[in-house]
């Protein structure tokens, strides 16, 4: 496993070594130890599955108790993948970082706590998998709006047309009045 170093102090792309063949294709996904210690010291306690159609934004979403690292994947499509450090007294805080991640590539992004994280479907459907550190908690659920211009993210938006937004994230608030570390 290569481990890739982002702009972020503590945001990494993981990409696996893919052993392929005119059979198909096997690649390990994840080892506790590797992961413990050549990424960050944490244990998973959910894996989730999603599935979006394009042009469908997810995000930017975090937790404010019960915080969440995630470790996320896509097994069919592409899509567009951010973390944003929300941790008032990090140097980064307020910046962000993007990565493409496909079925494909098979890249894998470490978004650690203390994080926003969201998603753009860039293909026709994408889906979506990711280990957490701690579990959902909708009571401790928080989002930042998508296109916070403090923030700044450049979304590769088809055809730049706006996102397609859950009513929750339509209403995420700006980086300046959130709730954040």
């Amino acid at each position: 496993m290569e481990i890739i170093e982002t702009n972020l102090r503590d945001v990494k792309i993981l990409r696996p070594q893919v052993f392929g063949d005119d059979r198909g294709f096997f690649m390990e996904t994840f080892r506790e130890k590797f992961f413990k210690t050549q990424v960050a010291d944490f244990d998973f306690v959910q894996d989730n599955h999603s599935s979006s159609g394009q042009g469908i934004l997810r995000g930017l979403h975090y937790q404010i108790r019960q915080t969440q690292g995630k470790l996320v994947r896509v097994i069919s499509g592409q899509v567009f993948d951010v973390a944003v450090d929300i941790r008032k007294n990090s140097p980064d805080f307020g910046k962000w970082t993007g990565v493409v991640l496909s079925a494909e590539n098979k890249d894998m992004f470490w978004v650690p706590p203390g994080f926003a994280h969201g998603f753009y479907v860039m293909s026709g459907q994408a889906e979506f998998v990711y280990k957490c550190t701690d579990y959902y908690a909708p009571e401790f659920e928080r989002s930042i709006f998508w296109n916070d211009p403090a923030i700044g993210i450049d979304w590769p938006l088809v055809n730049g047309q706006p996102p397609k937004l859950s009513p929750k994230d339509a209403a995420g608030l700006l980086l300046e009045t959130a709730e954040v570390f």
